[in-house]
């Protein structure tokens, strides 16, 4: 090893240059990380090729491929004995299909001995289903169970629907923020921001816009009616139990209510729900004469994007931005865009 002299001192210093993790890249194949892809698709090798040329490694070896019955084969190609392997998977359309490959792929490393097995998904599926919707089920909790009985010690995403679905997993969660970037976009490329105003389409996603406008010094409108229906506005089956025949007799436990909901049990009746009415759609605010910037997280059917756009230009907005972090665009989403009053999606 050279030494090298500073003054009357003499100091070691390695040649290796060192990595983000603390490893030379001389030893990170043999005792340190490995940096994997679970699928062949495009985006997700771009990405792996990146994040690998920036540590300084290689990309590990691994095949994953369809049998001809559809089933998902993963063949790991080197020993992963004693390491830490990050698995790179992005969500491309077909969500299932890539959830089978992450699980495939992350129980193959644990079999093979690997020490941690961590997930980089920056999408992460399934995270909008993470309430209990009438009778059907909280997806989201159903994946998470999956991902750790597969042996994943920790997932690093970004920008997860709900915060709280980091409580769904028994290990550590990475919930990485897109917005410092988003930010920078909005001082640096849109000329004029400072007459701009930021946008919730909805009241659900007016927290996260709140933090937008907070940031940037900006305004805060809101758009509330019936335009579209939002997530918190979906029934949730709390009008169960059934309706049923009212019951004869009187046992003292009645409601003092004359709107009552026949409960199936003797004697006792609930009160009946009152059915929500959304008034008209509104913006809540001042847009006339700004620039709208709508905030949300994902971009996926843009049915409600396009509904809110019309409502800002006719209330004076003169341009109109959408930023989001998960750009999925399904169905006919880009040429619904190109046919809207929106200028720009980033």
């Amino acid at each position: 090893m050279p030494i090298r002299r500073f003054g009357g001192h003499r100091s070691l210093v390695s040649q290796n240059p060192k990595l983000s993790y603390g490893f030379t890249k001389m030893n990170v194949s043999r005792s340190g990380y490995r940096v994997f892809s679970a699928n062949s698709s495009a985006a997700c090798t771009e990405l792996a090729k990146k994040i690998t040329e920036r540590l300084g490694v290689e990309l590990g070896k691994s095949v994953v491929y369809q049998e001809s019955n559809s089933e998902t084969r993963v063949d790991v190609k080197e020993s992963v004995r004693g390491q830490d392997i990050f698995i790179i998977q992005t969500i491309p359309r077909d969500v299932n299909t890539a959830i089978m490959e992450l699980l495939v792929m992350a129980y193959a490393l644990k079999t093979s001995c690997a020490k941690n097995i961590i997930g980089v998904i920056p999408y992460f599926p399934y995270s909008k289903q993470c309430k209990m919707r009438k009778r059907g089920s909280i997806v989201c909790k159903l994946l998470s169970s999956m991902l750790a009985k597969a042996g994943l010690t920790h997932i690093i995403t970004m920008d997860l629907h709900q915060k709280e679905i980091q409580g769904f997993f028994t290990f550590p969660v990475d919930n990485l923020r897109a917005s410092p970037f988003l930010i920078q976009y909005i001082q640096e490329e849109i000329p004029d921001y400072r007459n701009a105003i930021i946008v919730a389409k909805s009241p659900s996603a007016a927290k996260r816009a709140q933090s937008y406008a907070e940031r940037l010094r900006l305004g805060l409108a809101v758009i509330h009616g019936e335009a579209h229906q939002s997530e918190s506005d979906m029934a949730d089956g709390r009008n169960s139990p059934p309706l049923s025949r009212t019951t004869t007799g009187h046992t003292g436990l009645e409601l003092p209510s004359s709107h009552r909901l026949h409960a199936p049990f003797p004697g006792i009746e609930l009160p009946m729900m009152m059915a929500k009415e959304k008034p008209p759609i509104t913006v809540v605010g001042d847009v006339g004469g700004r620039i709208a910037i709508i905030i949300d997280d994902i971009i996926d059917d843009v049915g409600d994007f396009v509904a809110a756009a019309e409502i800002l230009k006719e209330r004076g907005a003169y341009k109109i931005y959408i930023m989001a972090t998960h750009g999925l665009l399904s169905a006919e989403a880009p040429r619904l865009i190109e046919e809207s009053a929106i200028d720009e999606v980033k």
